[in-house]
């Protein structure tokens, strides 16, 4: 990792271990949407002395210093969003991918939510990805 992402890092006063480290260089530019699982068994190869709950707490540490975001796209386990800025996810129903969605989308509040303070929202689509339809023709 450049100096100057750990520099940026230690700024935000991350202890930087070599899993913490392997486990950012992991999240950059990841597409993927994973879970702790997934960097979990991703990263055990290399680093066999760390735990399951060492990459949960790192990945909980980065959320509450707003490097990653955690979506909801998986009422089975938490994933993790590298790309911080606001947007959403398209969700295929058969392979579990998790496709980013950047366009805006713009639409009033409901009655429901009138005097809240909203201060972040995420829409999920849910259906098909390309892969899946070929396979059901």
């Amino acid at each position: 990792m450049e100096e100057k992402k750990l520099e940026f890092y230690k700024s935000l006063g991350l202890k930087l271990t070599p899993q913490r480290i392997a486990i950012l260089e992991y999240l950059e530019g990841n597409k993927t949407h994973p879970s702790a699982e997934d960097i979990y068994n991703a990263l055990k190869q290399n680093f066999p002395s760390m735990s399951f709950a060492t990459v949960y707490n790192t990945l909980e540490v980065l959320v509450k210093k707003g490097l990653i975001k955690e979506i909801i796209v998986d009422p089975y386990k938490k994933r993790f969003d590298a790309f911080t800025h606001n947007h959403h996810h398209f969700v295929c129903k058969y392979c579990k991918k998790v496709i980013d969605v950047s366009q805006k989308i713009q639409f009033s509040l409901p009655n429901e939510l009138k005097g809240c303070e909203v201060e972040d929202f995420q829409v999920v689509f849910i259906g098909v990805c390309p892969e899946c339809k070929a396979k059901e023709n």
